[in-house]
């Protein structure tokens, strides 16, 4: 209540000097570090619960740069100055570095980080659910060098699983949870060379269904690689790029509803069918809500395309059902498209949406139990500067102009992308540009058609059960690791026993529920 007052306090007494009135003060800064410290003091009692949930958000692309601009975003859009706002993963009182690497990349790409975070070992670029003896596009190179993931970790300890992005099921990242694929990019065995086919490599999309075939949870994108090749999208018809890609002849869509039918299963292709389900009623669920990737979040269609936010909310009252618990994957891929394409206000509001997702999902989820982690596989030469001042909107200009061409520049800049702009032989003048419009590239270094990844560390923030494991600088495979230690899954299980030989903790669970707890250890 306290903490409200001052905000709203704050509020009142801004007076356009650029910051609160209150700001002056030395207490108010002394009083918010006693605040903070005195909660930092409460975590000396770590939770060492074993975590019934394990929940992982990964925000592709998502460096600590655009952690922060979105930051600022966010408070922006409830009318703040932004700076002082806090998102969801702020919260979280453990904080990590993680070392992004690929292990023939110094500057990694989506797949190989994904195999580290996901399969716990590091992996050469392009490649998913593979060790680094494979060889990217080399089919020969596959059997044999396949690593597993937590997700299968937790199948097998009997807990249920989910996937959901915002791109598409088969793409880099939602794919090392399930696929050993040597190449990302073979979506569908139309997207593959006739040799990899030839020689008994599957596509990623039918390995999504076969290698762990009793997944729960799967949404996002990826329709057209689950069809035969030419059959019309049910939502887009009349367009040939949507069409279905596999040459197989193949519907794969089908054969899982016919395999789920009689199991509590459900697919739906649009919003209306995913809301109008009762969690209650539904074990399997399947959702493709575009051909390829999802639309960005300032560009969804509210009506037919679920939100970020939507789909988790129905994974996790899914997934929550099974008493012995869950792993989720959520992933916030299209930061990373929208930092490639140089668009930093597409990019920045996904990330606004993933945090309003781990928002969702804390709710729905006790922190004694669950396990939370936000990551980033990667970073962007995405940066802002230029001594803008307090409250500057995070898509405006620098205060001043370049002392050397003496053209105005936005505080949103890229180290290299689509945004090089030269009219008629020097930079572009931005101020002749809409820049806040949603899709403007902002303006880079150097010339290229995409915007690359950047290779410094990224975040990791977590909470929950063992979530002090992860701290200062780590590789990228130390997550899946310690996520597994915390669950009692994968191959660290001896801890789960005390010395004595008890069951663990059990002080936050009801007397009954832990007697029948301890009755069950004794007898197993």
């Amino acid at each position: 209540m306290k903490v409200a007052v001052l905000l709203i306090l704050g509020c009142l007494l801004w007076e356009g000097s650029g910051f609160p009135e209150q700001e002056k003060n030395p207490v108010f800064w002394k009083e918010w570090a006693q605040r903070t410290l005195k909660n930092a003091l409460t975590l000396q009692e770590l939770n060492k619960n074993v975590a019934k949930n394990l929940i992982l958000f990964l925000g592709d692309g998502m460096g600590v740069p655009t952690v922060t601009a979105a930051r600022i975003l966010k408070g922006q859009l409830n009318g703040q100055s932004g700076e002082e706002t806090q998102l969801e993963m702020d919260k979280f009182p453990y904080v990590a570095l993680s070392k992004t690497y690929n292990t023939n990349a110094q500057v990694p790409d989506s797949a190989g980080t994904a195999t580290a975070f996901m399969c716990g070992v590091k992996a050469n670029e392009g490649t998913v659910g593979v060790s680094a003896a494979s060889v990217r596009s080399q089919c020969n190179t596959t059997r044999g060098n396949e690593v597993t993931s937590i997700l299968k970790w937790a199948k097998d300890a009997g807990k249920s699983v989910g996937i959901v992005t915002t791109t598409r099921v088969n793409h880099a990242t939602p794919s090392a949870a399930y696929a050993h694929c040597v190449d990302r990019d073979w979506y569908s065995d139309g997207d593959m060379p006739p040799e990899a086919v030839q020689s008994g490599c599957k596509d990623i999309a039918r390995q999504l269904f076969e290698n762990i075939p009793d997944i729960n949870v799967i949404m996002g994108g990826g329709r057209k690689s689950m069809y035969p090749k030419n059959t019309p999208d049910m939502e887009y018809p009349a367009e040939k790029k949507h069409n279905g890609t596999r040459k197989d002849g193949r519907n794969l869509v089908e054969e899982w509803t016919d395999r789920v039918k009689d199991k509590k299963g459900e697919y739906v292709w649009n919003k209306k069918k995913l809301l109008s389900l009762n969690p209650n009623n539904v074990d399997y669920l399947l959702g493709l809500f575009e051909p390829a990737d999802m639309a960005y979040e300032l560009e969804r269609n509210e009506e037919t395309d679920p939100s970020l936010t939507e789909m988790v909310d129905i994974a996790i009252k899914i997934l929550k059902k099974n008493e012995r618990g869950f792993f989720l994957l959520v992933e916030g891929g299209r930061i990373d498209h929208g930092h490639h394409e140089g668009k930093a206000k597409q990019a920045l509001y996904e990330a606004v949406e993933m945090d309003r997702a781990i928002t969702r999902a804390g709710l729905l989820t006790s922190v004694y139990e669950t396990m939370t982690v936000v990551t980033a596989d990667h970073s962007h030469v995405f940066s802002f500067g230029g001594y803008t001042l307090r409250g500057n909107s995070i898509f405006g200009l620098a205060p001043m102009v370049s002392d050397v061409d003496q053209k105005p520049f936005t505080s949103i800049l890229y180290g290299n992308g689509p945004g090089f702009k030269v009219v008629n032989g020097v930079r572009e003048n931005v101020s002749t540009v809409d820049y806040k419009q949603s899709n403007y590239q902002a303006q880079s270094a150097v010339p290229l058609r995409m915007e690359t990844h950047g290779g410094e560390d990224v975040a990791i923030f977590s909470k929950g059960p063992m979530a002090h494991l992860l701290h200062g600088v780590q590789e990228q495979h130390y997550i899946p690791h310690v996520m597994a230690y915390a669950a009692c899954i994968g191959q660290n299980k001896d801890h789960c026993r005390t010395k004595s030989g008890s069951a663990p903790s059990l002080k936050h669970i009801s007397p009954m529920l832990a007697v029948l707890l301890t009755v069950t250890w004794i007898l197993c």
